[in-house]
């Protein structure tokens, strides 16, 4: 029962302030600027001590660095994880939701990370999605309904000839009416199970 009325809560929720400057902020200052400097601004991410430092015009490749810091540094000296981890997490799936169109549903679905070395110099990662790649995901939706993107991102030194560490992201991917079928159908189990 709680369940059912926690879920009638949540879709009456207003939009959140992201969701409104991402709608006005484009017009303002274009979308790579409000991708980076809104990354950059955003209190949950700058807790990461992640920097977004480039950012295309089209939004296909993403640059981040990642200072070592006294902010990040533990206790052997080098970047804690959780840093490195949280400095990647929502880059993927906020840039796929800006590349695939409004008719698209983009959620993190699980993570992986693999340490390979001690990172003890400043990090860089980037993240790109080829137009080969953004197209064949939509036919795959097209084709699928829904499906899982596994995007994986390497932190690295900045000449990007030594790998610190490696973030595996499972990306779920849905055209809005399938996922608002799968959804309502959700419901509907749950309350026949009431």
């Amino acid at each position: 029962m709680f369940d059912f009325i926690a879920e009638q809560v949540r879709e009456k929720l207003p939009v959140t302030i992201y969701q409104k400057i991402a709608k006005v902020g484009p017009k303002l200052i274009g979308q790579d600027k409000l991708f980076k400097y809104g990354f950059n601004w955003l209190p949950m991410y700058r807790r990461s001590t992640g920097r977004i430092v480039s950012v295309s015009k089209d939004l296909t490749e993403v640059t981040m660095r990642l200072p070592l810091s006294y902010r990040n540094r533990n206790y052997v000296g080098s970047i804690f994880g959780g840093s490195m981890f949280s400095a990647v997490d929502p880059i993927p799936m906020v840039q796929l939701i800006n590349l695939l169109d409004s008719q698209y549903v983009v959620w993190d679905k699980s993570a992986e990370i693999y340490f390979k070395a001690p990172a003890r110099e400043d990090l860089y990662a980037d993240f790109v999605f080829t137009e080969q790649e953004l197209e064949q995901i939509k036919r795959d939706v097209e084709q699928q309904q829904e499906i899982n993107l596994i995007k994986t991102t390497q932190l690295t030194n900045k000449a990007r000839d030594k790998v610190f560490c490696e973030v595996k992201k499972t990306l779920y991917i849905s055209t809005k009416a399938h996922y608002k079928k799968k959804r309502a159908k959700r419901q509907q189990a749950k309350a026949e199970q009431s």
